[in-house]
């Protein structure tokens, strides 16, 4: 299985050319809404709270994200992060784990307190 994974301190963030070709898989209309800052907000068919674009639930592993990271390489990253990605076993259970945005995929285990 291959799962995307920011390897920088920042966070994990896409280009606007990576969220575009994203969309471009999906099979999504686009709408960008211009902002002063940081770049464009993006969502899905109409800008409404319930349509906006949020990298953060991204789901790591969905192969339209890999795609873009592979086919992109370092243009599919956002401007605080460098997007990699990363193959493991697929029977293994998963999490991915960080400390100041850079990330690494951790696997699941048992804990109590």
């Amino acid at each position: 299985m291959k799962v995307v994974i920011n390897k920088c301190y920042g966070g994990f963030g896409l280009s606007e050319k990576a969220v575009e070709r994203y969309f471009e898989l999906k099979q999504w209309n686009l709408v960008k809404e211009p902002k002063e800052f940081w770049g464009p907000n993006f969502y899905k068919d109409e800008i409404s709270n319930d349509t906006i674009f949020v990298e953060y639930d991204m789901v790591r592993s969905d192969p339209d994200l890999v795609q873009v990271v592979e086919e992109l390489g370092d243009q599919s990253s956002g401007s605080d992060s460098a997007l990699k990605v990363v193959e493991i076993p697929d029977d293994v259970r998963w999490h991915i784990s960080e400390y100041g945005g850079i990330e690494w995929i951790a696997e699941d285990h048992r804990r109590w307190s």
